[in-house]
C-alpha cells in the first residue's frame, strides 16, 4: 500500500514537471514571433522596400502655404490585376501631411503574393518625398478575386528645390515567385 502512495506521489511530481516544461516550451515559442520580426528588421532580411525611418511626422517643420506641388500618380501592373490610384493628380503644400489610396484587384482565382516598387520623376525630388506609411514597406498577398485599398501617408519636405513644381510617384506593382504561389 505504501508503495502505491509513493508511486502516485511520483507521478505527480512528474506531471508537475511536465507540467512546468510545457508552459516554459509554450512561452519560448510565443516569444519567438516577436524575436524573429526584431531579428529580420534589425538585419533587413525580408524587406524588399525598408521604411524611410527620416519620414516621421515633422514637429518642428510649418506647412509651406506659400507654394504648391502638383504630385501626379500612376500605377503600372506587371501580372494578373488591376492596379491604379484611385485619383490621378492633387496638389499639395510642402510640409503638409496627405493620404492617397492605391486599388488593386487580384483577377486570378488563386492566392497571388506581390511588391510594390516606387518611381519618382524628376529624380531629384524622390529625397524631398517622405512616406510615413505605404503599402511599397511590405508585399501584399491577395485571395482569389480579392480588391483591396493600400494608402500612402506621406508630405513633401520643405526644402524642395523651387523649381520643381511637379512631382510623379509612379508604382510598378508585380507578382513573386511567378505562378507557383497559392
Amino acid at each position: 500500500m505504501s508503495g502505491e502512495r509513493r508511486g502516485l506521489g511520483l507521478n505527480r511530481v512528474m506531471l508537475r514537471k511536465l507540467l512546468v516544461v510545457a508552459v516554459l516550451m509554450f512561452g519560448f515559442g510565443y516569444a519567438l514571433i516577436p524575436l524573429y520580426r526584431k531579428i529580420c528588421e534589425v538585419t533587413g532580411v525580408n524587406l524588399l522596400t525598408p521604411r524611410d525611418v527620416t519620414a516621421q511626422a515633422p514637429t518642428n517643420t510649418q506647412v509651406d502655404r506659400s507654394r504648391t506641388v502638383t504630385i501626379e500618380f500612376d500605377g503600372n501592373a506587371q501580372g494578373p490585376w488591376r492596379f491604379r490610384p484611385t485619383v490621378s493628380s492633387m496638389k499639395v503644400h510642402p510640409g503638409e501631411m496627405v493620404q492617397v489610396t492605391y486599388e488593386v484587384v487580384n483577377t486570378q482565382a488563386r492566392n497571388v503574393d506581390a511588391q510594390a516598387i516606387p518611381s519618382y520623376a524628376p529624380q531629384q525630388s524622390a529625397a524631398f518625398f517622405k512616406k510615413v506609411e505605404c503599402f511599397c514597406f511590405t508585399q501584399q498577398t491577395l485571395g482569389p478575386n480579392q480588391a483591396k485599398q493600400m494608402p500612402v501617408v506621406f508630405y513633401i519636405d520643405p526644402g524642395l528645390p523651387r523649381e520643381v513644381s511637379t512631382i510623379t510617384l509612379s508604382y510598378t506593382f508585380f507578382e513573386i515567385g511567378g505562378r507557383g504561389n497559392g
